[in-house]
């Protein structure tokens, strides 16, 4: 009857997809046992996979009028669903924060990515297999993903750059 999973199913499904979308999961991460009808995936497509869900369950979200993060809003409805069951709490209130699905592949994204040099990279702590792979993703016009830590060095201020420009 209460069951909390079924609230936040949709935060590990939207991590599957994008997982297989960015190229995190693929079908070769995966193996038939036979034995029991079920699929497995291998201990190093396990930790990647993991690493996009723990990044999704730590994605800050607005609820009741301040930013917390995904993980936090579970624990206070698990909190609160405790506190109905033993009495202390008269009603229950299982709305959901609107989870936010943006794609993290914009066309800003997709242009400081093209517009980005080796040695500009370089100064960000971008590695030349990073950024090649970045412009790979960019040029096949599919949805990709970008780490956070890549994603905050991308973000650097126009300012910033301007000013490492002006120190070469």
């Amino acid at each position: 009857m209460y069951d909390l999973q079924e609230l936040f199913r949709w935060i590990a499904d939207v991590t599957v997809m994008e997982a297989f979308e960015s190229g995190v999961l693929d079908l070769p991460d995966f193996y038939f046992t036979g034995d029991d009808y079920r699929y497995r995936f291998e201990t190093e497509a396990k930790r990647r996979f993991v690493e996009v869900l723990r990044e999704r369950f730590n994605a800050g979200v607005r609820y009741k009028n301040r930013e917390l993060k995904w993980d936090t809003v579970v624990e206070q409805k698990a909190v609160e669903l405790a506190r109905y069951l033993v009495g202390r709490a008269g009603e229950l209130d299982f709305s959901e924060t609107s989870p936010n699905l943006r794609r993290t592949d914009d066309e800003e994204l997709r242009r400081r990515i093209l517009g980005l040099s080796q040695l500009e990279a370089k100064r960000l702590g971008i590695g030349k297999s990073t950024l090649h792979y970045l412009r790979e993703n960019v040029a096949r016009r599919d949805w990709f993903r970008v780490y956070g830590k890549v994603r905050r060095k991308l973000e650097v201020s126009e300012d910033e750059r301007i000013e490492a420009e002006g120190e070469t």
